[in-house]
């Protein structure tokens, strides 16, 4: 965890440059953005101090010097809160035998019910729990229906989306998506330290795909509750549908995505095609 506070503060230290700031700037610079001093100098605390937690040497910093820190780094709200999950990590808990994610009973009966709209219920490590008819056709048609019941072979978006040939074909903005996939796994590490199967995904992407590691390297931050899919299905043709993600309640991280058109448009018309396609 100490590696991940140190590399996102490197690298939002790495974006400002002085004047952005209202600093003067002096002599050559080696690498772009804010020095060290300069930063602490924002955030009014010591250069020593600050540097001894980028580098992973202070522990548990206050809640005022987390917010000094986020004001002087211009931070979103989204990069706010994850700094904080990086700086006051969640106390361990006591380690127990891991359980197979789960959707519950009741949401899947809910999505099932959705015939007309897309939906998926992914877990923290935007593995698929379960999905309806037609946001298994819309996404992963290729992929067996019956998949996200059984662990060991449950799809998982964020390695389609890197790994799976057919995955990229289906989005039209790949590289907008990448982006955004890596921001929701980001989140997702910060809150989950602990989770060994995250870490290993993590560790699989960065080797396998040089484009998924240009992505984590960016360390983009960013909580992906609604916005746009371009889409180009291999049966339908172009979609572009607007999604919602929602937080279940818990803390095992669970979100449940829906997927719709506008009314009386072409988008409309190919989620109906897909849905005709399959009822035949």
């Amino acid at each position: 965890m100490e590696s991940e506070l140190a590399d996102f503060l490197r690298t939002r230290r790495a974006r400002l440059r002085p004047e952005d700031v209202g600093l003067v700037s002096y002599g050559q610079r080696r690498v772009p953005g804010l020095r060290r001093e300069e930063l602490a100098q924002l955030a009014g605390v010591s250069p020593i101090y600050y540097t001894r937690l980028e580098q992973g040497q202070s522990h548990n910093a206050s809640a005022s010097v987390i917010e000094a820190l986020a004001r002087a780094l211009v931070l979103t709200d989204d990069e706010r809160a994850y700094l904080h999950d990086l700086a006051r990590p969640r106390p361990a808990k006591r380690r127990r035998p891991a359980r197979p994610a789960r959707a519950s009973r009741g949401v899947v009966q809910l999505i099932t019910a959705m015939r007309d709209v897309p939906a998926l219920v992914l877990g923290r490590r935007t593995e698929v729990l379960a999905w309806n008819e037609l946001g298994h056709l819309l996404f992963a048609g290729h992929h067996d229906r019956t998949a996200p019941d059984r662990p060991a072979d449950r799809p998982n978006l964020t390695r389609m989306l890197f790994l799976d040939p057919h995955t990229r074909e289906l989005y039209r903005r790949w590289d907008e998506e990448a982006g955004r996939s890596a921001a929701a796994l980001r989140i997702a590490a910060g809150r989950y330290p602990d989770d060994a199967e995250l870490t290993t995904l993590v560790g699989e992407l960065t080797v396998k795909s040089p484009e998924s590691a240009a992505c984590w390297a960016r360390h983009p931050v960013q909580v992906c509750t609604a916005g746009t899919k371009h889409l180009h299905h291999p049966l339908v043709g172009d979609l572009t549908l607007d999604y919602q993600a929602l937080h279940l309640p818990g803390d095992d991280g669970h979100r449940l995505l829906t997927y719709s058109a506008a009314p009386d448009t072409a988008d409309e018309a190919a989620l109906r095609l897909l849905r005709s396609a399959h009822d035949q």
